[in-house]
């Protein structure tokens, strides 16, 4: 069928609808019927207007034809997604090891200057004879008593009289288990402030992310990732050989900016490697192997009897990551933005070959250098483009009012005396259905309302925190670690939003700022509770996560679209999404046009053009047009009909 024939017949249909249509409403009480009569299954207007959009944005789009013929989630996707899980599960127990290397520890100090009298005293004995009491009967951690040169039967009878702080360190008869603490003997004066070692580790997430995002786009996806992958065996399994509390502070603090950058590069190339739901799918996979990262670290935590083997235990799976040198690809779209089309083949090939597939030679050659302005970019261009500067602001009050409410909901946990094995294992279970329910969430809702209903979820949950009494200790638990898996739910779709939202020329540069957002959330959180009342966290969290559902109405819909590679791509993107929502929502105020299903078979793109431009004159109101343009019009359909 031609495009001339296949037109008349759209129109000479659109005319005995359009009759059928008069006559009915000259019946009083009937109404337009042209939906139920012919076929059971139609096309309404507006699912016209998103197939129409949907071939121009291919058509324009000649990666996502490659990609099709690469094949949407062969054996080569699967491969990628798989690299993801190990490190994923290793980033999660660099992240929180502190939590459990951090153990309270009671110590005494050392006296073992007695033993030189007596080398049989038991450890009661001689703590007994060496330290002082306080006077509820306890012994004073942090003072001994002064060594004398009397013999043992005399310190016995005698006693001891003068104090001093210890001399010797201390030790601590009743720990099971080797700590931080004790190894460095961080006590009586010398503990660690808390928040210390969480600003040393913040401090270095917020310049992982601004480091790797930098380098992600600049280098590209692979390096920045083998980069951060040797962060991670350096920083993280080197933390195991520290020989002061100082070694350690600065390997953390070097440990965070490798998990950081491996958090934004991994999300960036999946996100261009994959297509449609299967890129939601894969960073959902990812965030739930995190969750199992937690949980492995607790286990070991728990049974492990030394802070050393804990790191050496758990970050032995680091070496099998160097093998990612030779097996992880690069993202095509850096290399096509960055001129490098040769490359960018070569890889394509190679993975329609994992795939067993054939990328067909016209496909390949359509594959052209992008002009000079297209790769043009840089950080700039988020203060100096209008849509992407919008996109930021937005998504990162989003990022910040997520990540804020988040760990108030963790910190919370701690406040309530739940032991710390709890809050992690306990929430890393809860949260693995939880993340892989979002996967129907996000099929049946899109990103945007998906995000808006995981916030409310969120926002009721401390909601129910307020009017309930305080005394409901359990149930306050339970209403927190329900809250905090609906935004951990939130915080992955967030990630696939954004990461969807951003251009492939900056894409790694965007997520890098809105992981300074988050880190902001974090540090925010940290300061509200140590500062605060009880409650107020809670309400704060209750006003963030209604903050973040009003900026997320802001944003445009990405499910179903594709990825913009270049600046020009992404600012065409955004002015066609705010002229189609601004169309959309004239259209929802005029009845729905309905077209048979069956007139759209082997249709052109210029004849559903053609159709979707008639279905819109069929929308128009009668009463807008002039007379003598409705006589003309009618006498016009007369005359088809009778010919």
């Amino acid at each position: 069928m031609n495009d001339h024939t296949s037109k008349s017949k759209i129109d000479r249909m659109s005319g005995e609808k359009n009759s059928e249509a008069e006559d009915d409403s000259q019946v009083p009480g009937s109404s337009n019927r042209c939906g139920t009569s012919g076929t059971s299954h139609s096309w309404s207007l507006d699912t016209l207007l998103q197939r129409l959009r949907a071939m121009e944005s291919k058509k324009d789009d000649k990666f996502a034809d490659v990609l099709d013929a690469v094949g949407e989630f062969g054996t080569f996707q699967r491969r990628l997604i798989a690299l993801t899980f190990i490190p994923n599960i290793l980033s999660a127990f660099f992240m929180f090891a502190d939590h459990f290397v951090f153990s309270e520890e009671k110590p005494y100090c050392n006296t073992s200057w007695i033993l030189a009298l007596d080398p049989n005293l038991s450890e009661a004995e001689q703590m007994n004879l060496t330290l002082p009491r306080a006077p509820n009967g306890s012994f004073l951690t942090c003072l001994m008593y002064l060594p004398v040169s009397w013999d043992l039967e005399s310190i016995i009878q005698f006693g001891l009289n003068s104090t001093n702080p210890c001399e010797n360190g201390w030790i601590y008869p009743e720990s099971k288990k080797r700590s931080l603490i004790s190894e460095f003997d961080l006590v009586c004066g010398k503990e660690p402030k808390k928040e210390t070692v969480q600003t040393m580790f913040m401090t270095g997430q917020l310049l992982g992310s601004l480091i790797f995002g930098l380098l992600s786009d600049k280098l590209g996806r692979y390096p920045t990732i083998l980069l951060s992958l040797l962060g991670l065996l350096f920083f993280g399994f080197g933390t195991a050989f520290v020989n002061s509390f100082h070694q350690y502070l600065f390997f953390r603090f070097g440990v965070s900016q490798a998990v950081m950058g491996y958090a934004i590069v991994s999300l960036t190339l999946v996100t261009e490697w994959l297509v449609g739901e299967h890129r939601a799918h894969a960073v959902i996979l990812e965030h739930c192997f995190f969750s199992v990262g937690v949980m492995f670290l607790t286990g070991l935590a728990y049974n492990l009897p030394h802070w050393r083997l804990l790191f050496l235990v758990g970050g032995a799976p680091v070496f099998p990551l160097i093998s990612y040198i030779w097996i992880l690809p690069e993202s095509p779209r850096w290399l096509m933005m960055k001129g490098k089309v040769k490359e960018a083949k070569e890889i394509l090939c190679y993975a329609a070959e994992v795939n067993k597939k054939t990328i067909p030679l016209n496909l390949l050659d359509e594959l052209q250098l992008p002009g000079k302005k297209a790769t043009k970019a840089s950080a700039v261009d988020f203060c100096s483009n209008k849509y992407l500067c919008k996109v930021t602001l937005v998504m990162g009050c989003v990022w910040l009012t997520v990540s804020y409410s988040y760990f108030t909901m963790s910190l919370k946990l701690r406040e309530f005396g739940v032991s710390i094995h709890f809050r992690q294992v306990i929430p890393g279970i809860l949260e693995v259905p939880a993340r892989l329910c979002s996967i129907f969430l996000l099929e049946q809702m899109g990103r945007k309302w998906s995000l808006a209903q995981t916030v409310i979820q969120a926002a009721l949950m401390c909601l129910l925190m307020l009017l309930l009494p305080q005394g409901l200790k359990s149930t306050l638990i339970l209403l927190l670690m329900l809250g905090g898996c609906s935004l951990a739910v939130t915080v992955t779709v967030v990630f696939i939003y954004t990461a969807e939202l951003f251009p492939t020329i900056l894409r790694s540069t965007g997520l890098g700022l809105m992981s300074l957002a988050s880190s902001g959330g974090v540090i925010l959180s940290l300061t509200v509770i140590s500062q605060l009342p009880t409650l107020l966290p809670v309400f704060l969290c209750f006003i963030s996560s209604m903050v973040a559902l009003c900026f997320s109405f802001l944003l445009p819909e990405t499910q179903n679209q594709l990825l913009s590679d270049s600046l020009e791509q992404f600012s065409r993107a955004s002015l066609q999404k705010d002229s189609i929502q601004h169309s959309d929502s004239n259209f929802k105020k005029r009845k729905d046009t309905v077209v048979p299903e069956d007139a759209f078979d082997d249709m052109s793109e210029e004849v559903a053009k053609n159709t979707i431009l008639n279905a819109q004159v069929l929308r128009l109101d009668p009463n807008s047009f002039p007379n003598t343009t409705l006589e003309k019009s009618r006498e016009e359909q007369t005359n088809n009909q009778v010919s």
